[in-house]
């Protein structure tokens, strides 16, 4: 079988590289994606290894790269990214990049340096010019008529009366200094003024309207301007001391308003000047980065190539004369040829005479698992990756959840409106998947959504089907055939009474069915719609359940032919068929058997509805070996002769398939050992005489994996397979029952939201009415795709996903392999760019 249906077949290769050719063949590799290599020195420190020096170069090239980046991220620019990949650079142009990204970086650096400069001057300008603002606003106050009273409540009044008429002058000569502080440290500062000065200074404080900006982090920060009035030396170092504390800054303020205004004058000068300055610093930078923002993303993509060639490259063994390079990868059979190719085409760009050498290894290593997918298969290959990574060249799961995973889905999810607004949203999402895949959502949720957006539209689509079986569109029904029944009650009757019934056998039914689905009629009979849903749905879904085990099992047989294990097909998988069958799917062909034979228009009275006889409790008597109690009348409890001695023989068979399952296998594996064990001792006797070359040769065991395990663990390995089997068949087929509960349900909570919300938006009349309804419309939508179809949907997935791994794929699927990681370029820059964005 192909790919799809079984990994793809790898071989262990060996490859031999000339020195020089190595980066160009390595590069050629990266960009095909179909070679995993394996490392040779694992027991080598990272920091030994022969390039490690260049994978520290690339990444100081990084680290440059992501300041350029935060640079351009902050002032706003767009970064070109024309999707496209450029080719990993020679090993020589990494100098040249070094250069460009030194330069780059230095002019940077440079240049904010000198703006942060031109930026703290210009604040201290700024704050400078509001200080002599401010400040002689106070100093005109002070010169009023309240200076004196202020200078009593300062110095008291028995300091002025001390003092003569001539020295009040010069002893009441206040200092003062002046500056600016955060306003929000304004109230501790002052409260630290009054306590340490005792209330001796004069603090007078205005704020500054406009924010400033801080230059060291770009924040915008408000703040006051204050001064303070003291008298003495003391005061003073006292005051600088606390305005040191708290950071505010100092500035000179001349006492005289005549060289206020020269220094004003002369601020505002130099204001001017460096506003300018600061712009042409800003051009300049701005320039650069836009400059920089048109290639970042290509240098971006060429160094983290460069990184992961000589990372690749670390993984290689050096041979004895130092000039060739030994690797070691898997790679896929199919693509043996196109990598040789690859490797050719690396040996000529760099211009080497040696051409390399890909030789295939016989190895006994479970290879890795490689299943090629294409972005409409790649979903389903991941949900089934989820569970367990396929053993080697398994059987793979995917193509038939393809069908089989909407299609379980659906049978819960069964509603044509509910179904047509998934399938719209993920025809949508198919439609625009380039321009919505170009635009690299960072949003997890979405990228869940786009990332299946084929299973959705699958699940929508198969919803739509299952929605025309049940008749069933937003709790309502479609009469597009016409309904089999017809009422012949008159008006009166009708109108008056809320139950009326309806007989299959005369004029009410037409005696031939609804053409497709259900009949519309039965949207309209609330008493026993339930009634019958749950009969057709119950049975249904064990049928659909039973199936679906069924093909898991003839599944694994596919499993045991390729692999060779004659002793799988024989000890388990028949077994394995012959219980299932003979009980389970027994049971569904007798559901078929009363839709069939047990109708209300049968002339013999003994396939009459009324002589129907339950499954359930047929089944249980059958298990049970219990003789059915004997109904009155004409009916029987049997639907076909001789159905007791069939039942009595299917379950004893089934029974007997338990020591089948449980012994066969191990009692095989110990008489082959011992076969084979006496085999080599007559071999070895008959060439020697003695017995000094016996082996115990398993290999002829047919152990088939268990060559090295002890009799006692296989026993116990098959025992808890085969109860495994025997209770995940009744406990798997109960499992099932949830598609019934589900869809059950899915159209009851659509039936209470139409009942109980858009009904009573319909029952209004006139204008009134259509507002009514128009909210009420509304309000049922969101709740519908809210509800209905977003969390039922999420609960009808997660069910339908048990459904496959633990009742299908138990039945054949291992899942003990390992993922083939190839060495590519596009997966290593996928993961690069969702880590720098994260």
């Amino acid at each position: 079988m192909g790919s799809l249906f079984r990994s793809e077949e790898m071989s262990l290769c060996q490859l031999f590289l000339q020195s020089e050719a190595a980066y160009a063949c390595v590069s050629e590799l990266g960009e095909l994606g179909l070679v995993q290599f394996r490392d040779l020195n694992p027991d080598v420190n990272a920091f030994q290894r022969k390039f490690v020096n260049e994978v520290r170069r690339c990444d100081e090239m990084e680290r440059k790269l992501r300041y350029l980046e935060k640079e351009i991220k902050k002032d706003g620019i767009p970064m070109l990214d024309t999707g496209e990949s450029p080719e990993a650079p020679q090993p020589r142009e990494m100098i040249d990049l070094e250069a460009t990204f030194e330069k780059l970086e230095n002019e940077l650096r440079e240049v904010n340096q000198n703006a942060e400069a031109l930026k703290r001057n210009y604040l201290e300008l700024t704050e400078l010019k509001h200080i002599l603002r401010k400040t002689q606003v106070f100093f005109d106050e002070m010169a009023d008529s309240h200076r004196e009273e202020e200078q009593v409540n300062l110095l008291g009044e028995e300091g002025i009366r001390a003092g003569g008429a001539g020295a009040q002058g010069q002893n009441l000569k206040l200092g003062f200094v002046a500056g600016v502080i955060l306003r929000e440290r304004l109230p501790a500062f002052e409260r630290m003024l009054w306590r340490a000065c005792r209330g001796n200074v004069f603090l007078r404080q205005a704020m500054i309207e406009d924010p400033l900006e801080d230059p060291s982090n770009g924040d915008k920060v408000y703040k006051s301007v204050f001064i303070i009035f003291f008298q003495g030396d003391q005061l003073k170092t006292r005051v600088k001391k606390i305005c040191e504390g708290f950071r505010a800054t100092l500035y000179p303020c001349p006492e005289a308003p005549t060289d206020r205004r020269e220094m004003a004058m002369g601020v505002m000068t130099r204001i001017e000047d460096l506003h300018t300055v600061l712009g042409q610093t800003q051009d300049h930078r701005h320039r650069v980065l836009v400059a920089a923002a048109k290639n970042l993303k290509n240098w971006f993509v060429k160094v983290r190539k460069i990184k992961a060639i000589y990372h690749t490259l670390n993984l290689f063994n050096l041979d004895v004369t130092q000039k060739c390079l030994i690797a070691e990868c898997w790679v896929p059979l199919l693509d043996f040829e196109t990598i040789q190719i690859a490797l050719r085409r690396g040996t000529e760009r760099s211009g080497s005479s040696v051409p390399p050498i890909l030789n295939r290894m016989e190895t006994f290593e479970d290879p890795p698992t490689y299943n090629r997918t294409n972005k409409f298969t790649h979903a389903f290959q991941a949900l089934i990756n989820a569970y367990g990574v396929a053993s080697y060249r398994e059987m793979n799961p995917a193509p038939y959840t393809i069908i089989t995973f909407p299609f379980l889905f659906a049978v819960m999810f069964g509603d044509l409106g509910h179904g047509t607004i998934m399938a719209l949203f993920g025809l949508w999402m198919v439609l625009k998947e380039k321009p919505l895949a170009a635009k690299k959502s960072d949003n997890e949720i979405w990228n869940i959504f786009f990332g299946g957006r084929y299973i959705i539209f699958l699940m929508g689509v198969f919803s739509m089907y299952t929605g025309f079986v049940y008749n069933d569109i937003f709790s309502k029904s479609l009469n597009v055939f016409g309904s089999a029944w017809s009422t012949n009650y008159n008006t009166s009757t009708v109108m008056s009474n809320k139950a009326l019934q309806l007989n299959p056998k005369g004029m009410d039914y037409a005696q031939t069915p609804y053409p497709f689905g259900l009949d519309p009629v039965w949207q309209v009979a609330p008493l026993n719609k339930i009634i019958f849903q749950n009969a057709y749905k119950m049975k249904i879904s064990i049928i659909f359940g039973v199936i679906h085990m069924l093909f898991g099992v003839f599944v694994g047989l596919f499993n045991h032919r390729y692999f060779k294990n004659k002793m799988a097909i024989y000890c388990e998988f028949i077994p394995q068929v012959i219980f299932l069958v003979f009980l389970f799917f027994y049971m569904t062909l007798l559901m078929f058997i009363k839709w069939v034979k047990y109708s209300a228009s049968a002339t013999d009275v003994v396939y009459s509805e009324g002589c129907a006889p339950s499954i359930l409790i047929t089944f249980i008597n059958m298990v049970l070996f219990k003789a059915p109690d004997e109904h009155t009348g004409d009916c029987s409890p049997y639907m076909f002769a001789g159905q007791s001695g069939l039942q009595k023989f299917l379950v004893v068979v089934a029974l007997l398939c338990v020591p089948w399952m449980l012994l066969a296998k191990p009692i095989l594996i110990m008489r082959g050992r011992k076969e084979a064990a006496v085999s080599v001792f007559i071999e070895t006797l008959d060439d020697s005489g003695t017995q000094a070359g016996q082996q115990p040769a398993q290999q002829q065991g047919g152990g088939h994996g268990h060559d090295n395990e002890e009799m006692s663990e296989i026993f116990i390995h098959q025992g808890i397979h085969t109860i495994e089997y025997v209770l995940g068949s009744v406990s798997h087929t109960a499992s099932y029952l949830r598609l019934w509960a589900l869809s059950l349900a899915h159209a009851q909570l659509a039936e209470v939201l139409w009942n109980m919300v858009l009904q009573n938006g319909l029952k209004q009349d006139g204008w009134i009415g259509g507002i009514a309804l128009w909210a009420v419309f509304a309000f049922w939508a969101v709740l519908t795709v809210g509800i209905l179809v977003l969390m039922e949907g999420l609960s009808a997935f997660l069910h339908t996903l048990r459904l496959h791994w633990v009742e299908f794929q138990s039945k054949f699927y291992a899942g003990l392999g390992y993922a083939f990681q190839p060495f590519s370029f596009e997966v290593i820059l996928e993961s690069s760019s969702s880590s720098s964005e994260d």
